[in-house]
């Protein structure tokens, strides 16, 4: 099993700027994708941006150029840098881990965290 704890989350206003982090524990070894999702009321949640275990980075249209996840392989965490924030990007952000066993796929989810952005 893998535990992901979240932190960062707050309220900013347009424009401004804000960083998530989320730190694995557990067994971790097998972890490959790391990434974060979000989920606005009344929305499905959405992928936002992921990293794997090789580096390579995916982002969701909405956010490139605003956003950037990186990963500290040695400390299990993952980050998410915000820039230019807009109202739209006020969600729950739930970090996620995927890891590989037995060839299966399981995921994991943090508990969340709340970016509001407004005024």
């Amino acid at each position: 099993q893998v535990q992901l704890v979240e932190s960062g989350g707050g309220l900013v206003q347009p424009g401004g700027s804000l960083s998530l982090s989320c730190a694995a524990s557990g067994n971790t070894r097998n972890i490959n994708v790391m990434g974060w999702y979000r989920q606005a009321p009344g929305k499905q949640r959405e992928l936002v941006a992921g990293i794997s275990s090789a580096g390579s980075t995916d982002y969701a249209d909405s956010v490139k150029d605003r956003f950037t996840i990186s990963r500290n392989y040695a400390k299990n965490t993952v980050y998410l840098r915000m820039n230019n924030l807009n109202p739209e990007d006020t969600a729950v952000y739930y970090c996620n881990a995927d890891d590989i066993v037995g060839g299966l796929v399981r995921r994991y989810w943090g508990q969340g965290t709340q970016v509001t952005v407004s005024s």
